[in-house]
């Protein structure tokens, strides 16, 4: 079984590293006074047990609570053991939401704000010496009625209405130990170069080295080696550009290639080495392949590709927004592939590395979105735009991620048509991803009131399918609707009206949900009696879209249902609420936008372990 699969952090993985998931012990602190009264070494306060990573809110935590908590603790012992303390021990979380400190033998070792990106902390000083144990506290604030902190779909009222979700407060990924040497390699970043031939590496050390180092790079596609190189590392940074030559014969340039119906990922070696002593090693991998747009269509490897996206929330009704278990991460994957779909849109949410793994590793596409805040303000600016440049960096690597979008509907920009502020803010956001990341396309904000966008993303949850098509039926239509109908009342178009190069996608629509019960307690966006009926209204309103020359590319609503959210393909248990070959059949057919596209869906399920070599 590769690293990568198991490994919290898939994209450098080392084998050393300690599970510090499981049972910690818990306590509220309603009146917020354990930092004045020394909770970090009264281990008599913590008067509950939770079950780390999941959030206090959910079951699979264990203690089930979804009142409001705004300060939380959290504390554990561990043992170091003797081979362990050869160099330092780094202590990594995933998430913490919201805001972070963490204390190792009473001393404060890190401190981190943001509730979706990973922290560490070297906690070699802090270690107690011999073999007893080592404490480890967490407090953890996330204020339930603050709306200038990025939160998605959170909800700030007690019971989760219309579109919003009981909280996840606190630890909701992986926690881990991990040995590492004096110098190690602290960053890796992994640039394609299709035009021609290139995989750029990026490589951060932890710190200057007082004498030059080699760094081996060893990279392989199914066991046959395309490059065995060492590099001299004389400063903390190194950059170069790698040919990829297939030393086989049957080794062709498409073979090279990542896409959802071959997802062939490059394994990738790193060995830093003192002379020839390995000071450090890890495993990574990259995807070579090429995303943009143009003519009005999205490019996938320089070609036109129709976009067969669903919007998932990925929230497990027992775990919340952590997932239930690696398992389960995969599995999402595997039934967004069986329903026809080539990408999702994981909508507020920045999702787990475990899950981008499996999405790089079985082939589908990504929308890397951020959890929005509610409000435009200085701090809910910098909280946003710190957090997410964060994401930006973790994920700037997975080669399934093809577009960013850092903010939704406007929210967080409540008067961006007349607010120049606010249109200075969503231009900013842009330009930003950009200077980061120059490779994939970013939209500024989805949905409507167009700033600026390599894509136009347009929300319109029309109930039938012939009013899809009066809208979106041509590009005479297409325009009118830009220019008139304004589809949530709400404006598409920026001044300057839309210029003919961008991609424009549907990229919310549909929300069908069953009939609710007398009484249910539900949200959606339109009904249907039965599942046939289910089934042909989404047949109508795909194919509408699909019929569409000028649509160029869809994101349904939605893969699941969310709570009160009932509008979902499967039920949050994950059950389809009607035959995934019959939405498969939708899914697949062909576009009118893109005429020649090759639709690869049905036979990339069965591909995927062939071209991974596996």
């Amino acid at each position: 079984m590769p690293l990568a699969e198991t490994h919290p952090r898939p994209q450098r993985a080392r084998p050393r590293w300690i599970d510090l998931t499981g049972p910690w012990a818990f306590a509220y602190d309603d009146a917020n006074v354990g930092l004045d009264r020394a909770w970090t070494d009264r281990a008599e306060v913590y008067d509950r047990t939770i079950i780390v990573p999941f959030p206090p809110e959910s079951r699979a935590s264990g203690i089930h609570d979804t009142s409001f908590h705004p300060v939380v603790w959290y504390r554990r012992t561990f043992h170091v053991a003797a081979e362990d303390r050869q160099g330092r021990l780094l202590l990594h979380f995933g998430a913490v939401d919201y805001r972070a400190r963490v204390w190792v033998n009473g001393q404060l070792v890190a401190t981190h704000e943001g509730g979706h990106t990973p922290f560490s902390a070297d906690i070699t000083h802090a270690l107690q010496d011999g073999d007893g144990d080592q404490v480890v506290v967490v407090r953890a604030e996330d204020e339930p009625h603050d709306l200038t902190q990025p939160r998605g779909k959170q909800d700030w009222e007690p019971q989760p209405h219309r579109i919003h979700y009981h909280r996840t407060t606190g630890i909701w990924q992986p926690v881990w130990l991990e040995p590492i040497g004096e110098t190690h390699i602290a960053n890796i970043r992994w640039t394609p170069d299709l035009d021609r031939g290139l995989l750029g590496l990026g490589v951060i050390l932890n710190r200057t080295p007082d004498h030059p180092l080699r760094l081996r790079v060893r990279l392989t596609l199914r066991e046959e080696v395309l490059a065995d190189d060492t590099y001299l590392i004389e400063r903390s940074e190194l950059n170069r550009a790698i040919a990829l030559e297939p030393g086989g014969t049957t080794m062709s340039r498409e073979a090279l290639l990542w896409s959802p119906r071959r997802p062939n990922l490059i394994d990738a070696e790193l060995t830093l080495l003192d002379g020839d002593q390995v000071i450090d090693a890890v495993e990574s991998y990259a995807g070579v392949r090429k995303v943009g747009v143009a003519d009005g269509r999205f490019l996938l490897n320089g070609r036109p590709y129709y976009l067969r996206l669903v919007l998932a929330q990925n929230y497990w009704p027992e775990s919340h927004l952590a997932a239930p278990s690696p398992e389960a991460l995969r599995r999402e994957v595997e039934l967004t592939k069986e329903l026809g779909f080539n990408g999702v849109r994981i909508h507020q949410k920045v999702e787990d590395p475990r899950f981008l793994y499996w999405c790089d590793r079985l082939g589908l596409l990504v929308w890397g979105e951020m959890a929005n805040a509610y409000v435009f303000s200085p701090t809910a600016v910098d909280r946003l735009a710190r957090e997410w440049l964060e994401v930006v960096r973790r994920d700037y690597s997975h080669p399934s991620i093809v577009t960013w979008m850092p903010l939704n509907e406007s929210w967080g920009v409540p008067n961006l048509e007349s607010d120049p502020p606010q249109r200075d803010y969503v231009r900013a956001l842009y330009h930003l991803t950009k200077s980061l990341d120059p490779t994939r396309p970013v939209i500024g904000n989805d949905g409507w009131e167009h700033i600026v966008s390599d894509v136009w993303g347009i929300h319109d949850y029309a109930l039938e399918g012939a009013t899809l098509r009066e809208r979106y039926g041509s590009q005479e239509a297409l325009e009118r609707t830009l220019r008139e109908v304004q589809p949530h009342y709400r404006s598409i178009a920026r001044p300057n009206g839309h210029p003919a190069g961008e991609p424009v996608m549907l990229t919310e629509f549909g929300g069908i949900s069953h009939a609710p019960a007398t009484g249910e307690h539900w949200h959606g966006y339109g009904t249907v009696s039965d599942d046939e009926g289910f089934l042909a209204r989404y047949a109508d309103l795909v194919g509408a879209v699909l019929d569409s020359p000028a649509i160029a590319g869809f994101c349904y609503t939605q893969l699941t249902d969310t709570e009160q959210e009932t509008n979902g393909l499967l039920t949050e248990d994950r059950v389809p609420k009607i035959d995934p070959e019959a939405v498969r059949a939708v899914n697949t057919r062909a576009s009118k936008a893109v005429p020649g596209e090759v639709i690869a869906s049905i036979q990339a399920t069965a591909e995927v372990t062939t071209f991974q070599g596996r």
